[in-house]
């Protein structure tokens, strides 16, 4: 709360507002890896950094918890998320998402949330920006079916930039909605890029089998090592039902 005030008192001061603004967000980010490796035990580990191009690109990260976003946004050098438009209507948050050049789009409106998305994401990529956007367009509880939109592929058809998958496996340490946050190392993966010239189809395939991929080889690797939170019987038979999958070949 008081960080948020800090921003929208940044915004009186209009040339120095978004260096603050970001400035602020990876304090943010920082701090709440510190407080969640001190008072509840999860330790914060991201592969793969040297998969990220230097200059505009897609990242299409797995979501699971509260967890990704605090851990890959510091390592993008400052991205344009994509987040739902109702993010913006909360009281002084709404104002610092605009700071940080958000996109926002309106999921009821499907065609035209779209073509927002792409409209925006031509300005932030012209910008030189990374965009940060989740493909399946909410968080997913570990191992369960995949459900990944087009958004993702189609703004790697049209924009011409590099999409690179990320995988995680942070819902085992702190689950969409959970009260209870478990001890476990929660672990990103960054995959190699897939480079542009692809249709928007084939990027969506290469992009969702290359992150589920891997999310299932990080999920399977932190249970092998055992968990700290309960196993339900659903998740047992999922993990069995991963198990009995070919071998997935380890990717940096």
């Amino acid at each position: 709360l008081i960080l948020t005030i800090i921003t929208t008192l940044s915004l009186l001061i209009p040339p120095l507002s978004r260096p603050i603004t970001r400035a602020i967000a990876r304090f943010w980010t920082r701090i709440m890896q510190l407080l969640l490796r001190v008072i509840v035990g999860i330790r914060t580990r991201v592969t793969g950094l040297e998969n990220l191009p230097e200059g505009p690109c897609i990242v299409a990260s797995k979501h699971m918890s509260d967890w990704d976003t605090i851990a890959l946004y510091p390592l993008l050098s400052n991205p344009s998320f994509i987040a739902k438009k109702e993010l913006f209507r909360i009281p002084l948050l709404g104002s610092a998402l605009k700071t940080l050049n958000i996109i926002s789009i309106d999921r009821k409106k499907r065609g035209g949330a779209l073509k927002s998305m792409l409209e925006q994401g031509r300005d932030r990529i012209s910008q030189g920006t990374k965009l940060f956007i989740f493909p399946e367009g909410t968080r997913k509880k570990p191992l369960a079916p995949p459900n990944y939109r087009t958004g993702a592929s189609k703004l790697y058809e049209s924009l011409d930039v590099p999409l690179v998958p990320v995988a995680l496996n942070s819902g085992l340490f702190w689950g969409r909605n959970s009260i209870i946050l478990w001890p476990g190392t929660a672990s990103a993966r960054i995959l190699p890029p897939i480079a542009p010239g692809l249709s928007a189809e084939e990027a969506h395939e290469r992009m969702s089998k290359a992150i589920e991929d891997a999310t299932t080889e990080l999920i399977l690797e932190a249970v092998n090592k055992g968990l700290s939170s309960p196993v339900s019987d659903e998740f047992r038979q999922r993990i069995d039902q991963a198990r009995q999958k070919p071998a997935i070949p380890a990717q940096s």
